[in-house]
């Protein structure tokens, strides 16, 4: 298999760097700068022990027993949300944080849908006692209030965003626009797998941690791969740092993307199972589009994966046939949280609630076979999203 991304930044036809003039000079900066601080051994040690002291790695690999015995296959959960801050995104936090200062910047911006990436933004910011302003979608400020209130202790400034559908797409707009008008001093801490090249490549590498863990975890106790992996896709960087290190292998990969109201035509964040490909935030992806290659705005009763794009990466291992990429819908997600809950003790993210609701409905499929599932982040965040669906 050929590295990915190539030098141009491109996965096979997707990929690559459309940005304004204003940051070609700033994004080939922090490529030479990742090159260095990938080759230091001083900055890999740091890394290494802030992920272990700090934020609690390595997680465990969990045979969820009352839940595998309902399905009907052996179901393995990835404990991603027992990480400091709560999910998966404080891996690519702290990578890049140390990598802004590496660069000498004085500021973070960052983006986030759920919350979770800005949590784990600001809080890596008040460590390191830097600057943080992350912008949020107004939609999104509401429905996760709680993260909010989070980043706001945490000394961050969080900017709600009220143009578009005030979700994801539109906070990550506003954090382009304040980059592009003070990249000299501002590290733009992106928390998914997409926009300018080397950003896809950085996040992942910094994600991988979770696939490398899992296969050597999973082999410490079955003496063999697993038949399954499952992650749930919405940029898609906790699904990325589980498959890449499983890319052709024998276990069969498969992403989960956001189906919304399956009693609403259209009303679905599935860019890579309904979208084309398109140019958005930087780079050439599948993304959900008009026939006039307009963005069509998506719903997920999860912030996280309220977005119409995905990596680039993703496409290229959709179209190579390397994962297979389907969807879960709103219901079917509150559903699997919930058994979740009940039989195992475990309140999962509405996120990883998809990855988890696809293997529940497809019992058939998984039959007697052991999957890992990437369970990127706690629910405590979506109480007051899952209370309201309940009385609704």
């Amino acid at each position: 298999m050929k590295q990915m991304p190539d030098s141009s930044g491109y996965f096979g036809k997707f990929g690559g760097r459309f940005v304004p003039e204003t940051l070609i000079n700033i994004i080939s900066e922090l490529e030479e700068a990742y090159k260095s601080f990938c080759s230091s051994d001083e900055s890999k040690a740091e890394l290494k022990t802030l992920l272990e002291d700090y934020a609690g790695r390595a997680t465990p690999l969990y045979f969820a027993k009352n839940l595998s015995a309902e399905a009907g296959c052996g179901i393995y959960l990835k404990r991603e949300d027992l990480l400091h801050t709560g999910a998966h995104k404080i891996n690519n936090a702290l990578g890049q944080i140390l990598l802004a200062r590496h660069m000498g910047k004085t500021r973070i911006i960052a983006e986030t849908g759920a919350g979770q990436h800005g949590v784990a933004t600001a809080t890596v910011c008040a460590l390191m006692g830097l600057e943080c302003v992350i912008y949020m979608g107004e939609l999104d400020v509401r429905r996760q209030a709680p993260n909010v209130k989070r980043m706001e202790l945490l000394g961050a400034r969080v900017v709600p965003v009220t143009s578009g559908s005030k979700t994801l797409k539109d906070a990550m707009n506003e954090a382009i626009r304040d980059w592009v008008e003070n990249c000299r001093n501002t590290y733009y801490l992106i928390g998914t797998v997409g926009s300018a090249h080397p950003f896809p490549m950085i996040v992942r590498d910094f994600q991988k941690i979770i696939g490398e863990e899992a296969l050597a975890q999973f082999h410490a106790k079955k003496g063999k791969l697993p038949d399954y992996a499952v992650a749930c896709i919405g940029g898609g960087s906790n699904a990325a740092g589980l498959f890449y290190p499983m890319i052709n292998s024998s276990i069969k990969l498969i992403g989960v993307e956001a189906g919304g109201r399956s009693d609403a035509e259209g009303d679905h964040c599935c860019s890579l199972t309904l979208g084309r490909p398109g140019i958005l935030h930087g780079n050439l992806t599948y993304l959900l589009q008009n026939v006039e290659g307009q963005i069509i705005e998506g719903h997920s009763i999860s912030a996280g994966l309220d977005y119409p794009g995905v990596g680039p990466e993703h496409s290229y291992w959709k179209d190579e046939k390397l994962v297979d990429y389907v969807s879960c819908s709103d219901s079917e997600a509150l559903e699997a949280l919930k058994r979740v809950t009940k039989l195992e003790g475990i309140i999962p993210a509405l996120e990883s609630s998809h990855a988890i609701g696809y293997v529940l409905n497809n019992r058939e499929l998984f039959a007697g076979s052991d999957i890992i599932i990437n369970l990127s982040g706690r629910g405590d965040k979506d109480l007051g999203i899952i209370f309201n669906e309940v009385k609704q």
